[in-house]
């Protein structure tokens, strides 16, 4: 059996744009975001886990190839894709990535459909810097950074920046004051996400809560899976969407 067997297909558009979706679980909404190459078994098992705590899981499909393992002929295959892409940044600094406002899309009609005080949204490495551009829209009340690492960290200016226009960054202000708070979760000595934590602690205050594991791994809930980030997002997860 396929791994995606037990999930629901669909797809979702907005403004013009469509992409895949897969559907599993019940309860609260959460948004999982793929990493670089696509939906990995990684990936998928980590959906598997929320929907296993009780929440309804939305992962769409922006890239790669689903089920394709983590491997350098999948990552060389996305990355060309991506880098060729209009829907997403990767080097230009002080600018929201196109995709978030198809991302809010989504989160907006799975709120609509389910109800309470919002949904989950967590991006991850090449993604992980979405859901907090996601946050914009008052349907995403729990916003998760897993390793954002995209601009990539190329000089000290890329490094720090958050992947937001000036306008963004002030809306993402304005609700972290207001409440709505914001999870990142990196690896200590991952360099691939920069100094953008810092970043986040300057700009938000008490409104990111800052969580570094020790080592120099990268993917925190799914390659180099750390129980402490898994039990971190999933306790975020109770205490803002229930």
């Amino acid at each position: 059996m396929a791994l995606l067997d037990t999930w629901t297909s669909g797809s979702h558009t907005h403004d013009g744009t469509s992409h895949p979706t897969y559907r599993k679980g019940t309860g609260p909404g959460v948004v999982v975001i793929h990493e670089i190459p696509g939906p990995t078994p990684s990936v998928i098992g980590f959906g598997e886990e929320l929907v296993e705590a009780g929440y309804t899981v939305v992962m769409p499909h922006l890239f790669g190839r689903a089920e394709a393992p983590m491997a350098a002929g999948a990552v060389a295959r996305s990355m060309r894709q991506v880098c060729v892409s209009a829907e997403f940044t990767k080097l230009a600094t002080g600018v929201t990535t196109p995709i978030a406002g198809w991302l809010r899309s989504l989160a907006r009609e799975l709120h609509a459909e389910l109800g309470g005080p919002g949904v989950g949204a967590l991006g991850m490495c090449f993604t992980g810097g979405f859901a907090l551009a996601m946050m914009i829209d008052d349907s995403v009340a729990a916003p998760v950074l897993c390793q954002p690492s995209v601009p990539f960290a190329v000089g000290r200016r890329r490094s720090a920046d958050l992947n937001l226009s000036p306008d963004d960054l002030a809306a993402v202000k304005e609700r972290a004051a207001g409440g709505c708070a914001v999870l990142g979760i990196q690896y200590a000595s991952d360099p691939m996400t920069g100094t953008r934590f810092d970043t986040l602690d300057r700009e938000l205050g008490q409104g990111f809560l800052r969580v570094d594991l020790p080592g120099k791994g990268h993917s925190v809930v799914t390659e180099q899976r750390s129980q402490v980030a898994v039990d971190r997002v999933l306790a975020f997860f109770e205490e803002r969407l229930r």
